[in-house]
């Protein structure tokens, strides 16, 4: 098995990637009367449902350990080879995982073979490139992301999929990416950094230069007076995205 990215990358995940459940309220809706359901690239277990039976796919050990006392299961595999029989699930969720495996096509097509529906959140690199973050500071951000397997790929894997946008609250406890859009300081947080996969991997000088522009604008009032408007918004359209499929 390839040592996954999070081996390196995941420490601090439980405690700053945990579901916010504005956000976790369309992902379970998704899921419609599905009774099983498999969780490809599960990590600490953020947005897994509990009325359901669940089995978690996780290949990092770093993630494994931090999934909390009576999590559902785990089996330590890839999305590209699921150890199960055909249509063994009635749904697999894959939650902003997609763009971290070496086969992105595979792994979707093994999603598809083992179960019926299939529920993944992504998003749309074209939108996220005009996140101030991105736009004005770090526009490496959206290099990178746009060699990854986001929306159009995925979208393309699971024919007739329907697309929900998925708004990030102001006060989303879900670090991710674009979680802080209303609080700019955390991006200079090395911790929030650290749960965010991208700025985790992107050269760190590259990534210095960019907090040392924002420290300087956020002390001289420039990023506040650029963007008074955020500050009212209570949600924001990062580009992230439900794609839901049926097999």
């Amino acid at each position: 098995m390839t040592a996954p990215v999070y081996e390196r990358i995941g420490k601090g995940y439980a405690n700053r990637r945990r579901a916010d459940p504005r956000i976790a309220a369309p992902i379970h809706a998704a899921l419609g009367d599905a009774r099983t359901v498999v969780n490809v690239g599960a990590g600490a277990g953020s947005y897994e449902p509990g009325d359901v039976e669940l089995l978690a796919v996780e290949p990092s050990v770093t993630m494994i350990r931090q999934r909390p006392a009576g999590a559902a299961p785990v089996v330590r595999a890839v999305a590209e080879s699921l150890p199960f029989p055909d249509a063994t699930f009635d749904a697999a969720l894959a939650l902003l995982t997609v763009h971290h495996w070496t086969d992105p096509e595979r792994g979707l097509a093994e999603l598809s073979r083992v179960a019926a529906r299939q529920v993944v959140l992504t998003w749309d690199p074209d939108v996220q490139a005009q996140f101030w973050f991105v736009r004005e500071y770090l526009p490496e951000w959206n290099e990178y992301e746009h060699s990854k397997a986001t929306l159009a790929r995925v979208s393309s894997a699971l024919p007739r999929a329907r697309v929900e946008p998925i708004p990030v609250p102001h006060d989303c406890t879900d670090g991710f990416g674009c979680s802080y859009w209303r609080r700019p300081e955390a991006y200079l947080d090395p911790d929030v950094r650290a749960s965010i996969s991208v700025l985790a991997l992107l050269d760190e000088r590259i990534v210095e230069r960019a907090m040392r522009r924002l420290r300087d604008d956020l002390a001289s009032g420039v990023w506040h007076e650029r963007h008074a408007e955020l500050l009212d918004s209570e949600e924001y359209d990062g580009g992230y995205r439900l794609v839901i499929a049926e097999s």
